[in-house]
Formats: structure tokens, C-alpha cells, sequence
């Protein structure tokens, strides 16, 4: 299966958490944490149209100056869910800069944010730059099934994990994941071209097999143009399989109620990508702080049939033991 996404953690696992998923096939990308955002080039947080932030303590959430300084200026809309209280820091954030010129500017950038809360309840509200991020259009909604964002490819679940806070794991998945077999295409005399884009919108909406398609190449205006019936092409050209699956978990406490949620919300992913702060000879202080050892975190993924574990966030307490971490999260993934 051709991936459609490419997840990659933001900095080195003792750096700050972050999860950047870039979209392979369109301009865009989704980033989990607002950590240190050094590594990531401008061109790439340009490309950013939501922002997952897990809870603010300052390693998760001090990159948010970051990320507005590169969107100023730009025509430019970022959707960013986050933990109770995030509408406050957000609007406190932005109301720490004067904005008396930003109004003359010619571009546009809004930020959109949704304030989650663990009775399912959501409150989100607008801040735009033509007028001076003033907090606008705020409205409640209910969160359903867990899920935060349903776009047309995948959907975003989230769930609330205790971190002393409440902090948020999410889910990313993908609906269905649509490959195009070109040497089918070519047999059938038939060219690559936009007319694809819209042969997979109309499986991913589930229009029916009699629906008709129209292949054209690119700026033929009409000439040369073949007509098919969706279930032809389905039954010909494309294979239809289960969606790719990216899970990031960060922060949490390994106690009953934790454990449950994040080995539900991960069950099956293709990737997780899970804290394993200390070695598990410290679990003591793990549990004091709050967080998970590296054998917690590979006996939750290895609970919830993931096909890939990859750690991050560990302890500076562990500076040169990063094998040790991975080779013990490792042994508790293969039931060793």
C-alpha cells in the first residue's frame, strides 16, 4: 500500500514532543504539539491546517509564537483543538502583542479553536487578524463518538488521558485508502490526470456504481475524453483497502482508567507514537510525575495490536540510555 501520509516526530526523542504528518499528495499537514519548532522549516509549518496540542505545559505548547510568526502575513486559516483552558491561553497569547497595524495588512490569517472537555462538551471560538485577534463567533458543540475533526479523507479522534491535568491523546485515521493501479490505466489507454482526484472523491463519498466518470488528460479540453461508470473503474483500476491509522500519545499516568483509553484509541493503528520517559527501574518516579516507563509504553502497544511502536519524550534523567530505552520498550512490544 502506497502511504498517503508521512508522520515524523519534530525533534530528537530527549527534545520537546511533537508529531508533524505531512500529507503526501496535497499541500497540507497536521502537527500534534506545539513543542520547540526549530527543526521544521518555514515552507513546512505553512502547510500546517491543524494543530493538536495534547495540554500546555511550556515543552508542548511554546512553539505557538513560532507557528503565528510564520503565518503572519499569509492568507492563512489553522484550525487547533486542544485541553479546557486552551481558548484562554490562546487569546492571553495573542493578546500579549500590540496589533495596531495588522489590520492594513492585505492577507487574512484566522486562527480557529476548539476547547475540548472530557464530558464531551466543546466550546470554540474565532481569532482573526483583521480585527486585531479579538475573540469572535464563539459557539458550543458536542464532541460525538470521540471524534474532533471529520474531513472528506480522515477523520481526528481524541481522548483524555491523566496527566495530574487532563491531557489529550489523539487518533488519526484515514477513511479509505484509494491506490490507482497505472499499469491498468495504461492498458486501458486512459491518462493520469485531475480526473483521478475526482474518480476518488467520488469513492471516498460513496457514489453509487452507475455514477459516470469522465477521463481526460490534462488541458485536452473535452478531446480524446473517455467515459466510464464508477463500478468499472473500481472493478478495474483502483484498490479500495482500510485507511492508514496514526495514534500519538503523550503524558499520561499508567493507571486502569488510562491504560483502557489508550489501548482503545490505538487498537490496530499501523504507527504509534507513545512517551516512554523513564527506564522502567524508575517506575516510581514515573508514576510520580506522571508519566509512562519505556516497558508500560510497549506493553500498551503491544496490548493494542499496533503494527509500529516509535518512543519519544524521554527523560534528559537518561541521557546516554537511549538504546536501553528503546531495547526495553521494545522486549515489552514482543512479549519478552
Amino acid at each position: 500500500m502506497t502511504p498517503h501520509f508521512l508522520p515524523t516526530l519534530v525533534n530528537r526523542p530527549f527534545g520537546d514532543p511533537g508529531l508533524y504528518l505531512d500529507f503526501l499528495f496535497a499541500r497540507r499537514a497536521v502537527l500534534f504539539d506545539l513543542g520547540d519548532l526549530t527543526p521544521l522549516a518555514a515552507r513546512k509549518l505553512l502547510r500546517i491546517s491543524e494543530v493538536c496540542i495534547s495540554h500546555t505545559h511550556i515543552d508542548h505548547f511554546i512553539g505557538f509564537d513560532t507557528l503565528l510568526r510564520v503565518m503572519l502575513g499569509r492568507d492563512k486559516s489553522v484550525r487547533l483543538f486542544g485541553p479546557p483552558g486552551i481558548l484562554r491561553q490562546v487569546e492571553s497569547r495573542l493578546a500579549s502583542y500590540s496589533w495596531n497595524l495588522i489590520g492594513s495588512y492585505p492577507t487574512v490569517f484566522t486562527l480557529k479553536v476548539s476547547e475540548l472537555h472530557p464530558d464531551g462538551s466543546a466550546l470554540r471560538a474565532q481569532f482573526c487578524s483583521k480585527r486585531a485577534f479579538a475573540r469572535e463567533l464563539e459557539e458550543r458543540f458536542r464532541v460525538e463518538d470521540a471524534v474532533i475533526l471529520d474531513d472528506e479523507n480522515f477523520r481526528i479522534r481524541a481522548t483524555f488521558l491523566e496527566h495530574s491535568i487532563p491531557c489529550l491523546a489523539y487518533a488519526f485515521e484515514e477513511k479509505q485508502h484509494v491506490n490507482f493501479m497505472k499499469n491498468r490505466l495504461a492498458e486501458l489507454g486512459v491518462p493520469v490526470g485531475p480526473w483521478l482526484s475526482e474518480l476518488r472523491r467520488a469513492v471516498l463519498h460513496g457514489e453509487p456504481d452507475d455514477t459516470v466518470i469522465r477521463a481526460s488528460s490534462p488541458g485536452s479540453k473535452g478531446e480524446g475524453e473517455r467515459v466510464f461508470s464508477l463500478g468499472e473503474l473500481k472493478e478495474q483500476v483502483l484498490r479500495v483497502v482500510t485507511g492508514e491509522k496514526i495514534v500519538y500519545v503523550t503524558d499520561a499516568s499508567f493507571t486502569p482508567v488510562n491504560r483502557g483509553r489508550i489501548v482503545e484509541l490505538a487498537r490496530g493503528a499501523d504507527c504509534l507514537f507513545i512517551e516512554a520517559t523513564f527506564l522502567h527501574v524508575d517506575h516510581e518516579r514515573a508514576r510520580a510525575r506522571a508519566h509512562l516507563t519505556a516497558r508500560q509504553a510497549g506493553e500498551l502497544a503491544r496490548e493494542a495490536g499496533v503494527g509500529r511502536v516509535i518512543p519519544f519524550h524521554f527523560s534528559p534523567r537518561h541521557l546516554g540510555a537511549e538504546q536501553e530505552l528503546r531495547r526495553e520498550l521494545e522486549a515489552a512490544f514482543n512479549g519478552n
